[in-house]
This record gives C-alpha cells, structure tokens and sequence, in this order.
C-alpha cells in the first residue's frame, strides 16, 4: 500500500486554482494491484488537473499511451491505443465514500487524494473485450465468420409444442 502512496496528489498547502501533475505508467503500477492483466508492456502518461476549491476538489484525469495487446485471430502483439479522460469531484465529510461514480467523499482531516485506483480502473476498462490487430484483413474476417457457430433459430411449431399434461394444468390453473 505505501507504494500507491506515489500517486498521491497532495492539495493541503495548495492555493486555490488550477493545479498540475504527472505520472508515467509502467508495468510495474499494475503489479501493485496484485491482479492478472490482459495486456503487457503498457507505455502510459497520465496528466492529473487539480482545481482547488475552497469547500471541494476538482480533478480532470487524462489518460494517453499504449498497452500491448495478443490477438484473438492471428495470435500476435499489437499496440492497443489508450485514450480516456475522467472528471471527479471531491467533497469532504465524515469518512470515505466512493458509491456515487462522479462524487468521492474523503475525510475532512486528508491531506491528499490518491489516484491509483482511478487510473488503473479507466486503464482497465478501456481494454476491449475483442482484440483484434488491425493487421487482420477483411478477408479474414469474413473466412472466420464463414466457418464460426450460427445461431440456431427456434421455430414457432417448436417452441408451441408442449406435454399434455402441462396443458391440463394450465387449464385448471386458469379456471380459478
């Protein structure tokens, strides 16, 4: 946890107004979080604008950079572009509270707001959940839609089809 302490943005001390800061993403932000990720070399450069307010905080988080990515098709490494941007307020009051997406409450008595959960949840979420190099061809595509599983359709005599003794049921359930 005192590693994380490295993407705390400190605003005691700080006069009002804008405020800017800066952190290269690497591999190993995302060993702190102790989960398994999708993607690997990742090249990121986050830009935090802090505007202080007297009773609040406002932060714009930018996120630019690239992850490496392994394709779904052709199985090989691919840049993957990570763009993403973020706005949070951040109010203080009695203890923690971070239920309301746009809205984080902290303690009166912090001094800092870390942001590493943040960026790493928005890198996260902008991984797709296909990945696909953009050196596949069209053709290949279509190859691959050719021989993929169809859905099967049900037909309507199918699907009206049913046990007799269901149908008796029925009947004496709409009776009453």
């Amino acid at each position: 946890m005192d590693k994380l302490r490295n993407y705390d943005v400190s605003f005691s001390g700080l006069k009002n107004g804008k405020h800017e800061f800066k952190f290269e993403i690497d591999k190993t932000f995302f060993q702190l979080f102790d989960t398994e990720q999708e993607f690997t070399n990742p090249r990121i450069e986050v830009n935090v604008s802090l505007d202080k307010h007297t009773t609040f905080l406002e932060f714009e988080i930018k996120i630019n950079g690239w992850v490496e990515l392994v394709c779904d098709i052709t199985n090989e490494n691919f840049d993957y572009p990570i763009e993403n941007e973020i706005k949070i307020l951040v109010n203080f009051g009695e203890e923690y509270d971070d239920s309301n997406e746009d809205v984080i409450t902290i303690p009166t008595a912090e001094h800092a707001f870390n942001v590493a959960h943040l960026i790493y949840e928005n890198v996260m979420l902008s991984i797709p959940m296909k990945k696909i190099s953009p050196n596949v061809s069209d053709e290949d595509l279509k190859i691959l839609d050719q021989f993929s599983p169809k859905d099967i359709e049900v037909t309507e005599e199918e699907e009206h089809e049913s046990d007799p003794r269901w149908d008796a049921l029925r009947k004496l359930k709409d009776n009453n």
